[in-house]
């Protein structure tokens, strides 16, 4: 199945933070197909915090989306999260965006992210590698729901237009 999923880091140093996430999915079995540029991001809801670094990522791998949870979950640990003020700053965050055509209500796991189409953070990322890709839910382009979002945070590219290769 093909997920795309959102990586964020604001504590250490977050770039090779998001390299050692994208190397443990791989570990993990987990194949990724595509990788957007990184974006520095003004922190959300607790706003007294570092700016984020962001990226959003294709992957390709048979885990079921709980399975993919438990794995992404298991990485944010093994990386050092531990479980801390609600949007406050982390050493990762890996969240499960979009899971093909798929849709998971629970209490655990909520696939499309619940808030993906209200966040900067995640659709300008997003957008970049999957912007033709339609919202099973609101059956909108990630493209035009970011032309839509109203969020007013700021995203910045970080370095060049090329998009870094995938470690």
């Amino acid at each position: 199945m093909i997920y795309y999923l959102s990586l964020g880091s604001n504590q250490g140093i977050a770039e090779k933070n998001l390299e050692t996430a994208r190397l443990e999915l791989k570990r993990t079995g987990i194949k990724i197909r595509r990788c957007s540029s990184l974006f520095k991001t003004e922190p959300v809801g607790l706003i007294a915090q570092p700016w984020f670094i962001n990226q959003a990522v294709e992957i390709a791998t048979g885990l079921s989306p709980w399975e993919l949870l438990k794995a992404v979950k298991g990485i944010e640990e093994r990386m050092g999260r531990r479980p801390s003020l609600h949007n406050g700053p982390r050493i990762i965050d890996i969240d499960i965006l979009l899971a093909g055509d798929t849709v998971v209500d629970m209490a655990e796991l909520v696939i499309p992210h619940p808030r993906l189409a209200k966040r900067n953070f995640v659709l300008v990322p997003l957008a970049e590698i999957a912007g033709r890709v339609v919202h099973p839910l609101l059956k909108r382009s990630i493209g035009d729901l970011m032309g839509r979002c109203r969020d007013l945070s700021k995203v910045e590219r970080v370095g060049s237009k090329k998009r870094p290769r995938c470690a």
